[in-house]
């Protein structure tokens, strides 16, 4: 398999402008698709990832009900399954479904950064976008290859230019 990288975000809420930035920062670091765990609120955070030029994935957060009108977004409900290359992901916004059933379960709603790898699953919360429970916006990248998971959490506050950041790797077993 050759190696690939996903850009997720979660809870932006109304802060286009904080949404907007972690969009353009994940593709500068080469992310080849984006993964979005809800509470956008505005339709105009959907045109965001709508425009990014990458394939993209979100579901619906508890905070979405203005979006769920609307359509031609790729925006689901939860619990929401794809395949990347041979990778599983489960996308959620409320961390309900947080069972071993994928080889990454991802979930936003909380806003605050999670990282576990536990029997050979990754579970991840990439953080909040909106920087409204701590004065940091946050947002991942996860590098897949066959042997790993790299995952790189990416944070600044708003009023910064630089993100910072903090990786973390986990060996996978292929069997």
């Amino acid at each position: 398999m050759k190696s690939f990288k996903v850009g997720i975000l979660s809870d932006p809420h109304r802060k286009t402008k904080l949404h907007k930035e972690a969009i353009l920062h994940l593709k500068e670091v080469g992310a080849n698709y984006l993964l979005h765990l809800g509470d956008l609120v505005v339709e105009d955070n959907l045109k965001l990832l709508e425009s990014a030029s990458l394939p993209y994935r979100a579901v619906f957060g508890n905070n979405d009900s203005a979006l769920k009108s609307l359509s031609g977004y790729q925006i689901f409900a939860e619990p929401y399954y794809l395949k990347i290359k041979d990778i599983t992901f489960k996308m959620m916004h409320l961390p309900y479904y947080l069972t071993p059933d994928s080889d990454v379960v991802l979930f936003g709603h909380t806003h605050q950064f999670a990282c576990e790898f536990k029997n050979n699953t990754l579970y991840l919360n990439p953080g909040e976008v909106c920087a409204r429970e701590k004065p940091i916006s946050e947002h991942t990248l996860l590098e897949v290859d066959n042997k790993s998971f790299k995952v790189i959490y990416y944070y600044k506050e708003p009023n910064q230019s630089q993100w910072q950041s903090r990786e973390f790797n986990f060996k996978r077993s292929n069997e």
